[in-house]
């Protein structure tokens, strides 16, 4: 159990049947009246975000979220697979669970997964990752005006802006939480 009191950022635990997590908190004191506890929670199933306030000795649940490195290993129509590294077992994942950002995510990398009591509900792929670009228009000598971009395909499928001196073939590294080009992969 944890009471509102000892609520900090990053803390889970259930609410009405939910689990939710702690993104900001402030206990307020006011001059008149009984304290409180001012907060911003989190559903972590459904990423809704709810501002409420608690009594500082109301108790909750903890919810304990398991967090596993895994690694992608394939998909088959709707299922994406991933395997644990220490059991060295599959486990079929829905693709509904997948966010955006998976677009950018290929064979055998390491992905982070979210589940509460043995249900998956999050994936989240590393932060940045280096792909090779397999088809882009070739840039046009002399164009150099800052900041100008071209569409460029990388090896899993999903579109990236890129300059314009990037050509096929080429490595690049990108922000799978925005899904912009950062640079040349070096090496």
């Amino acid at each position: 159990m944890i009471s509102a009191g000892d609520f900090r950022n990053g803390v889970t635990f259930e609410w009405d049947g939910k689990v939710m997590q702690v993104v900001e908190f402030q206990h307020v004191k006011p001059g008149k009246g009984a304290a409180f506890v001012r907060t911003k929670v989190k559903n972590v199933i459904t990423g809704a975000v709810v501002e409420t306030s608690f009594n500082p000795s109301d108790k909750f649940e903890n919810a304990f979220v398991e967090r596993r490195e895994m690694e992608y290993s394939y998909n088959d129509g709707g299922l994406y697979y991933f395997m644990d590294r220490e059991t060295y077992e599959l486990e079929p994942i829905d693709g509904s669970l997948l966010g955006d950002s998976f677009k950018f995510v290929k064979e055998n990398m390491s992905c982070t997964v979210y589940s509460y009591k043995g249900k998956v509900y999050n994936v989240e792929p590393p932060n940045f990752v280096e792909l090779t670009v397999t088809r882009t228009d070739p840039g046009v000598r002399g164009d150099t005006a800052t900041n100008v971009t071209k569409p460029a395909v990388v090896e899993t499928g999903a579109e990236v802006k890129v300059p314009l001196f990037i050509s096929e073939g080429e490595r690049i590294r990108v922000d799978t939480r925005t899904g912009e080009y950062l640079e040349r992969a070096k090496g």
